[in-house]
C-alpha cells in the first residue's frame, strides 16, 4: 500500500521549481516507493509567484508567508529553497513543527546555522536531507566505489574545480547573493560547498586547509524590482559586492592525501565546469559534470605512460538503472534532484538516512568556515576531528 505524503515548497525561484518537478517525477522512476508525494502548499514572498506556481504545478494552496506552511497539518515534509539567510529560521521552525526537511545547501550563512538546523531535526525526530546533488551522479558514486576498493591504489592527491560564469556580467543585478547579511559567503556557499562535500564524499575527512579569496567584480547595480536567477540590472543604484567571487584552497586529508579546491562564479568562458581528478599510486579517475555519465579511468601496473580509458556508467552504477536501460544513455541535472527526492522520501518511509544528511551539511559548513578564517588570516586552519 502506498501512503500519501503532503509536501510543500518554501521559496519558488529556479530551485523551488526543480524540487517541485522532482516530486512530480519521483514515482515514475521509483514505482516501488512507499510514499506518494502530494503538492499541498507553496510559499513565496514575491507577489503572485506562489499563485503562479500553484496554477502551473498543481499545489493545493499558495501563500506569501512560510509560517502558514509550518502551521498546516496537511504538510508533512517541506523543501526549503528560499535564500540562504532564511535557511536557519525556516529550517528550525519546520523541524519544530514536525515536518521532514529537504533543505538546500549551504543550510544558512555559517556553521552555527547548519548546526542549529541539524540539532532541531535531531530533536524533533524528523528526517533531513540536504541538496548536495552532485554526489548523486552515478559516475560520482562509481568513482567513489573505485577509490574505496583500492582500484587506483592509495590516493595521493585530488583536484576539484567549480567554475561558472553566472556572475561574470558586470551588469548582473546586486541581489541578496552578493550581500553578507542575506547571502553570507559568496562562491564559498554557492559552489565551494559542493566541492567540500565532494571532497569528503570521495576521500574522507579534511584535516586542515589554507585558502585565498578575491572579489573581481566589486560593484553592481541594485535591482529595481523582483528578480529571479541571475538577472541583469543596468541603470540601478550601484552598490558594493560584499562577498567573494573566487576561492582557491589547499587541502590536507586525514588519510594523508593532498588536495586543491578552486571555485569561481565570474569565470568568463566557463559554463558549469565542475569536476574532479583523483590520483592514486596505481591509477587515476576523473569526472566532468558536463559529461556527467562518463569517467576517465587509468588503472593497471605500468605506471608510466599508462593509458586512460573512457568508461560509461550503466545500470550497475548508483541509481542509473532508475532512469536508463543501458550504458551510453544520458542522464541530466534534474535527474540528480529526482534521486535526491527519492532518497529523502525513502528516509521518511524507512526511518533511516539515505543520501546527504544534515550531518554532512555541518561537516561542509565547518570546511567553509575554515576557508573564510584562513583567507582572512593567511594561515593554515585545522578542522576538528569527527
Amino acid at each position: 500500500m502506498v501512503d500519501a505524503l503532503g509536501v510543500a515548497v518554501v521559496g519558488f525561484g529556479w530551485m523551488g521549481r526543480v524540487h517541485t518537478q522532482a516530486y512530480a517525477r519521483v514515482r515514475h522512476h521509483y514505482p516501488q516507493l512507499a510514499l506518494r508525494p502530494e503538492l499541498v502548499a507553496v510559499a513565496e514572498e514575491v507577489p503572485g509567484r506562489a499563485e503562479e506556481a500553484a496554477e502551473r504545478f498543481g499545489f493545493a494552496s499558495a501563500t506569501r508567508d512560510w509560517r502558514e506552511v509550518a502551521a498546516d497539518p496537511r504538510v508533512r515534509a517541506v523543501s526549503v529553497t528560499a535564500p540562504n539567510f532564511l535557511h536557519r529560521e525556516i529550517g528550525v521552525a519546520m523541524a519544530e513543527a514536525g515536518k521532514h526537511l529537504w533543505i538546500e545547501k549551504p543550510v544558512g550563512l555559517t556553521g552555527d546555522d547548519a548546526r542549529a538546523v541539524a540539532d532541531a531535526v535531531a530533536k524533533a525526530g524528523v528526517r533531513g536531507t540536504v541538496g548536495f546533488n552532485y554526489r548523486n551522479a552515478p559516475a560520482v558514486e562509481a568513482a567513489r566505489d573505485l577509490i574505496a576498493s583500492g582500484g587506483i591504489g592509495t590516493v595521493t592527491h585530488v583536484r576539484i574545480r567549480l567554475f561558472s560564469d553566472y556572475a561574470a556580467h558586470p551588469e548582473g543585478a546586486l541581489t541578496w547573493r552578493y550581500e553578507r547579511e542575506r547571502g553570507g559567503s559568496g562562491v564559498l556557499g554557492d559552489l565551494a560547498s559542493h566541492g567540500a562535500d565532494l571532497a569528503r564524499f570521495l576521500l574522507g575527512d579534511i584535516a586542515s586547509l589554507t585558502a585565498d579569496t578575491a572579489v573581481f567584480v566589486p560593484e553592481r547595480a541594485r535591482p529595481t524590482g523582483a528578480t529571479a536567477g541571475h538577472a541583469l540590472a543596468s541603470g540601478g543604484e550601484p552598490g558594493p559586492v560584499e562577498n567573494e567571487d573566487y576561492v582557491s584552497c589547499l587541502l590536507r586529508f586525514a588519510s594523508g592525501a593532498r588536495g586543491v579546491l578552486e571555485a569561481c562564479r565570474v569565470s568568463v568562458g566557463e559554463q558549469n565546469n565542475y569536476g574532479f581528478e583523483v590520483h592514486g599510486t596505481r591509477g587515476a579517475v576523473s569526472w566532468d559534470f558536463r559529461r556527467m555519465n562518463e569517467l576517465a579511468v587509468s588503472r593497471g601496473t605500468t605506471y608510466q605512460d599508462q593509458p586512460v580509458s573512457t568508461v560509461y556508467v550503466g545500470p550497475g552504477d548508483g541509481e542509473f538503472a532508475a532512469f536508463q536501460p543501458g550504458a551510453g544513455n544520458a542522464m541530466g541535472y534534474d535527474d540528480l534532484k529526482v534521486i535526491e527526492a527519492y532518497r529523502f522520501l525513502r528516509s521518511i518511509a524507512e526511518g533511516r538516512p539515505y543520501g546527504a544528511t544534515l550531518a554532512d551539511a555541518v561537516h561542509g559548513a565547518a570546511v567553509l568556515d575554515a576557508m573564510a578564517v584562513s583567507a582572512e588570516t593567511g594561515t593554515w586552519v585545522s578542522l576538528p576531528a569527527p
